[in-house]
């Protein structure tokens, strides 16, 4: 039996749930939200000006993409994210991006590593206009364009949702940097490892980087063992 798609009409434009899910995403990821912080019906309706049906839609996206968590006969929160949470994400992220740097190692290495430097600069720029959240943005989009370098679809669908907790982890983790520069640096030394083409360097710098994030975000938890 064939698909008359005759009978489908086209979308014009995102639905209001979907616009209040991708509003709540971004205020949670930057940490305007903060983890624990109860989301009121009432008060999220009247700041958004919509009804009720559309707020408790994308709430119910927030809750299956595992940002929000509902208590029973108390509401919707924030999530929490424990140190088992995050040596969780780091280490599925760990695997996403070995699994995207050895396809970068083996394709156009001077390219990614452009695109890369511009993330790094973007994170130098961050950095002196003291703008913490232009940073931590910056830092994630580092990731994001490795895991697009790879060319695989897969894992970068695979790391859509893992970036969305790391940037609950980044509002946290810019805090327990001294010096942001060390930040900037790490990136840097990722960077020139791939340009120089030496991948037993990059897996190393990306596993390093992977576990000072665990200890800065939850002490006495490690990747390693």
């Amino acid at each position: 039996m064939t698909m008359d798609i005759a009978d489908i009409e086209p979308v014009d434009r995102e639905s209001t749930a979907g616009i209040i899910a991708h509003r709540l995403r971004e205020v949670i990821m930057n940490g305007s939200l903060s983890p624990g912080t109860q989301l009121g019906e009432a008060e999220l309706a009247r700041r958004f000006n919509v009804s009720r049906g559309p707020l408790r839609e994308a709430m119910q996206r927030l809750v299956s993409e595992g940002l929000l968590r509902s208590e029973r006969y108390r509401g919707l929160f924030v999530i929490e994210l424990e140190p088992g949470d995050v040596r969780d994400i780091y280490a599925a992220r760990l695997a996403i991006e070995r699994a995207a740097a050895l396809e970068v190692m083996s394709g156009d290495r001077d390219s990614a590593a452009a695109m890369l430097d511009e993330t790094v600069w973007a994170m130098v720029a961050a950095a002196e206009d003291n703008d913490p959240t232009a940073l931590s943005d910056a830092d994630l989009r580092f990731h994001e364009v490795l895991i697009a370098a790879s060319g695989s679809k897969r894992l970068a669908r695979m790391a859509r949702v893992l970036l969305i907790e790391t940037r609950m982890c980044l509002a946290q983790l810019q805090s327990t940097y001294r010096r942001v520069d060390e930040r900037v640096a790490e990136h840097g030394r990722i960077t020139q490892a791939i340009r120089d083409g030496d991948t037993p360097a990059v897996l190393a710098l990306l596993e390093d980087h992977m576990e000072d994030a665990v200890q800065r975000l939850a002490p006495g938890t490690t990747l390693r063992g």
